[in-house]
């Protein structure tokens, strides 16, 4: 009786028990794993006939030494799972494969027997040809999220914004650097038939297309860094006004003005870092070489310092008297002396005080001076009269000197302005 509940395979005659194919088309045609696979035929049964697993499919594909104990049915369903989900969607691929499979099982044998395993090392290449690179890697490359992400919204009001045309949400402006930047790339398209020349200059215009792209975000920064969209609006000037800094020296603007060329190199806060750090060094400076003054002086002690300072400024105070009283005597000395030149030229005593100055800073002597003076008195004394006259100046009167005397004159009421 326990021979005739066994099954053999029509074409070799081995005992099938655990596992047989049978053929759909053709009555009690049942065939071993090693006749179906080299495509036995027998009476009117074909190879290409449909057939259907007899034992419901309960073997393993991978030997009893295999973990999870996955049946040819399940890997059967895992296939169409991947095939119909993609990989990586392991939740749906787990409820297609049945319920006693969670997802980390269905990801982990899948990886481990179809990818790392024997098969995938016999059916997937070492290098894949027309890969595409993956340049979201935080690795620097050019679309990588550490060059990519986007800085924080403009805290400005909404008015602001349409002022600016700005855009928070996208953190962009309506009008950027280069704005025409995009069309160095949007006619761009990858032919099979293109040649190495035309990849590379395509290659270029995307390279060229990155670098701009480098810039614009370089300039952001620079407008965030250095608060250039404050400055814009005018709110830069409330906030001085509120914490006001320091006073900033002659010296430190032409510094500033000579190491512009660093902005480029630095933040804002960097920079105003260094020239408070250049400032504290100049005052660091100046304490040290008044230490070292006090110490010449014999000072070991900063309350020393104090009556030392006290003496100081009274010696200077007296210095300070004593030159203004050398220096007004001086000019009182100097009102004689600075007629030194022509003091002791004829008609001297006849001058004025100002004509003294005036002779003085001419370099004219005192008897041409009363000369000329006589002869334009004199003229214009006649042309009140009615008289016509003809002044015959000397030589050695230019037109400046004349018009110097002539101004002269007119000031000190010796001639009518109109006269002159």
């Amino acid at each position: 009786m326990a021979e005739l509940g066994k099954k053999y395979c029509v074409y070799c005659l081995a005992e099938v028990s655990p596992l047989r194919f049978r053929c759909t088309e053709c009555q009690d045609i049942e065939l071993c794993p090693e006749c179906f696979s080299a495509g036995a035929e027998i009476g009117h049964h074909r190879r290409y006939h449909g057939y259907q697993l007899v034992d419901g499919g309960r073997f393993t594909l991978w030997g009893p030494e295999a973990e999870g104990g996955w049946t040819s049915r399940e890997e059967q369903l895992l296939l169409d799972a991947i095939e119909q989900f993609g990989f990586g969607n392991w939740e749906d691929m787990a409820a297609h494969v049945g319920a006693s499979r969670t997802p980390q099982e269905v990801m982990e044998h899948y990886v481990s027997m179809y990818i790392h395993g024997n098969l995938g090392k016999a059916c997937i290449p070492d290098t894949i040809p027309n890969r595409v690179t993956d340049h979201t890697c935080p690795s620097g490359g050019p679309l990588s999220p550490s060059l990519t992400t986007p800085l924080p919204p403009l805290d400005i009001s909404v008015a602001e914004q349409q002022q600016l045309g700005y855009m928070p949400l996208r953190d962009d402006y309506e009008i950027e650097y280069d704005q025409d930047a995009e069309t160095l790339i949007s006619g761009l398209s990858v032919n099979y038939d293109d040649d190495d020349v035309e990849i590379e200059l395509k290659r270029a215009h995307v390279d060229m297309y990155v670098r701009k792209l480098k810039e614009r975000q370089r300039r952001k920064n620079i407008a965030r860094d250095y608060n250039l969209v404050p400055a814009f609006l005018g709110k830069d000037r409330k906030e001085k006004e509120k914490t006001p800094k320091r006073k900033v020296t002659k010296e430190e603007k032409e510094l500033r003005l000579k190491l512009r060329p660093l902005y480029q190199f630095m933040s804002c806060k960097e920079f105003d870092d260094l020239f408070e750090n250049m400032h504290k060094e100049k005052m660091l400076r100046a304490k040290i070489r008044e230490l070292q003054r006090y110490r010449r002086n014999g000072i070991t002690r900063m309350e020393e310092s104090a009556e030392y300072e006290a003496a100081r400024h009274k010696r200077e105070k007296r210095k300070e008297s004593k030159t203004l009283a050398g220096s007004k005597r001086g000019k009182e000395e100097g009102k004689d002396g600075e007629f030194a030149a022509i003091e002791n030229l004829p008609g001297f005593e006849l001058l004025s005080d100002r004509e003294k100055v005036l002779c003085s800073s001419l370099n004219l002597s005192p008897a041409r001076y009363v000369t000329v003076k006589t002869i334009i008195i004199k003229d214009h004394l006649q042309k009140r009269q009615g008289i016509p006259s003809k002044s015959r100046l000397p030589s050695y009167l230019d037109k400046v000197l004349k018009k110097r005397i002539l101004n002269f004159l007119t000031e000190s009421g010796w001639i009518s302005r109109d006269a002159s």
